[in-house]
């Protein structure tokens, strides 16, 4: 493994370059740079095996890299300590344990981990379970159950939390509900490495979004401005005479100044659109995917053992972290 020798800026909570992990003849990260600054949420996009749950396991500190150069809150997560997991928070895509326990029993419990653990009161209450402390576990709605997932990733006070797939089978209305949740941790200070396949989620949320393909970070830019899509051309679309049109155009307030001249004021059915999110997404990772397709391969990697707090059962390491599958 090469030496971390980049020195750690304040501002910064995640370096990394020319990241390389390999599992046997097969690549998943291929060189990766990547720069988090402290106080943002920063979305990681990827299709299944572009390399994106690797990343991040190497980020937690739950995954030797073969080469290349991590800092995470100013520390190699290669040699983590229990003062550097007590700023991590990992939330991952579910837990199934502590069924039969009360939703205030098992953040009270986290909360012993910690050397400066917020009041479990106060963290049920601030992620909207106030009304379930003393509800068994296995009675909660899945939107309740990621509730408590985050409660127990940021009953340490993280300065920087993981969040995978968040919102993976809410509906609408707790989908929003909980994007409100992270809205107000970000403005809080803490730092939010978020992953999704939602990239409606990342539009929402994200500051700046990643986008990872054959293990390579593709392009970073705030949503808006993704694959330069703010200065791609526009559709404007319209009902004429003869029936629905659409014309694309680098100067749509022009095209519409013509029409509205045409109609005489209104322009019947009138839109003006740019390429989505998902439509510029798609084009950076190749729209069929080819390549893409294969599953990301979750060889486990020994962590160097450390005199942390016990972890929770399945994948091991923070005891914020959270049993469930990859990304």
């Amino acid at each position: 493994m090469d030496t971390v020798t980049a020195t750690a800026d304040p501002d910064v909570a995640i370096a990394v370059r020319g990241l390389r992990k390999a599992y046997g003849d097969v690549t998943a990260v291929a060189g990766l740079d990547l720069t988090v600054h402290r106080g943002e949420i920063f979305a990681l996009l990827g299709p299944n095996g572009a390399g994106k749950t690797t990343t991040v396991e190497i980020l937690e500190g739950h995954r030797q890299r073969d080469a290349g150069e991590v800092l995470v809150l100013g520390q190699d997560p290669a040699r983590p300590d229990p003062a550097w997991r007590a700023r991590v928070g990992i939330v991952l895509q579910g837990t199934g344990e502590f069924e039969e326990l009360r939703v205030g029993e098992v953040v009270a419990h986290f909360a012993r981990f910690y050397p400066n653990a917020a009041d479990p009161d106060e963290v049920i209450d601030r992620v909207g379970l106030a009304e379930k402390r003393r509800a068994l576990t296995h009675t909660l709605s899945g939107g309740q159950r990621r509730r408590l997932d985050v409660a127990l990733g940021i009953i340490g006070r993280p300065e920087l939390l993981f969040l995978d797939e968040p919102t993976t089978g809410f509906d609408p209305e707790a989908r929003r509900d909980f994007w409100d949740l992270i809205r107000t941790l970000a403005s809080d200070g803490t730092t939010i490495l978020l992953t999704t396949h939602y990239l409606g989620e990342a539009e929402e949320l994200a500051d700046r979004v990643g986008v990872i393909a054959n293990g390579r970070l593709v392009t970073v830019a705030p949503p808006s401005e993704l694959g330069g899509r703010a200065e791609q051309d526009a559709t404007v679309s319209w009902v004429g005479p003869d029936g629905p049109k659409s014309v694309r155009t680098a100067t749509p307030t022009q095209l519409v100044a013509t029409l509205q001249a045409e109609f005489g004021g209104e322009v019947p059915r009138l839109t003006v659109t740019r390429p989505t999110l998902e439509d510029v997404y798609l084009g950076l990772i190749g729209h069929d995917r080819r390549g893409f397709t294969r599953e990301e391969t979750t060889v486990p990697d020994p962590v160097p053992p450390v005199d942390a707090p016990p972890a929770r059962p399945g994948r091991g390491g923070s005891p914020a972290r959270s049993a469930g599958g990859s990304a």
